[in-house]
């Protein structure tokens, strides 16, 4: 595998909420640049769906199904990867979930189930996955950060706070990790419209604005966000870490768009 290759091909993927919107597409993205992957999930029906995907594009995967919130099931997954592929090599955390709230009316078991699945679901993942790829001296975990990692969003602040610190924790990570090995990045998709937000998007004044705000006038589909993925997975990355790629149509970017 030359240094600068963005074949994954001989390498293992897993991906954390891998089996529905943006999580899905990058375990494709993963895929067809040649990676076994296992995308993993709470729900048993959408991970066996999406690993007969995997399969029909020739890869191999597992059927096991993970919550970030209990590491008993982490440990499940990395130890049925390793019999299974021999170790893991790169991690993704989608693992996600949301509630639009006024602040001031937010129920405080909202606050703590959002962090607990944002922030400590990322991290209970990056250190049970993390320690197997030290140990190995190779590794590379794809956190996902937001646009609200950066920016305010109107009544998502629990969600908000969680992203702002999966950036935090993913910058400590990689500076503690660095020497030894394993990159720690994020992507910090713009608005892509899946299961999760697309109630909030489709024909309401929340969507047009973020059209508005959206250089490129359109919202992003999934698939868009594998390349970085599949970039970040790679050898191609190897002195790339710390860092947050911004997929977003070049939200971040504008002031003024006319």
């Amino acid at each position: 595998m030359g240094h600068s290759s963005l074949d994954l091909a001989g390498r293992t993927a897993v991906v954390i909420g891998g089996t529905s919107g943006i999580g899905r597409a990058i375990a494709h993205g993963l895929a067809a640049a040649g990676a076994d992957v296992v995308a993993s999930s709470r729900r048993p029906d959408m991970v066996a769906s999406t690993a007969a995907e995997i399969e029909a594009r020739g890869r191999r995967t597992l059927r096991i199904t993970t919550d970030v919130t209990d590491p008993g099931s982490l440990k499940h997954l990395l130890n049925a990867c390793v019999d299974e592929f021999g170790g893991v090599d790169a991690l993704v955390n989608c693992a996600g979930t949301t509630k639009k709230v006024a602040a001031l009316e937010m129920d405080m078991n909202d606050w703590d189930r959002i962090l607990d699945v944002n922030l400590t679901g990322t991290l209970r993942a990056c250190l049970i996955f993390g320690e197997h790829m030290l140990e190995r001296g190779w590794g590379r975990i794809i956190n996902v950060a937001s646009l609200a990692s950066f920016v305010g969003l109107y009544q998502v602040a629990a969600y908000g706070a969680s992203k702002a610190a999966v950036v935090a924790l993913t910058k400590s990570l990689a500076v503690e990790w660095a020497p030894r090995g394993v990159c720690v990045n994020a992507i910090a998709p713009g608005v892509f419209p899946t299961d999760l937000n697309r109630e909030l998007l489709d024909g309401t004044e929340r969507g047009r604005e973020l059209v508005m705000r959206t250089p490129m006038k359109r919202f992003g589909k999934v698939e868009e966000l594998a390349g970085a993925a599949v970039f970040l997975a790679s050898e191609a990355a190897s002195f790339v870490t710390g860092e947050v790629i911004v997929v977003d149509g070049g939200f971040l970017a504008s002031g003024v768009n006319q």
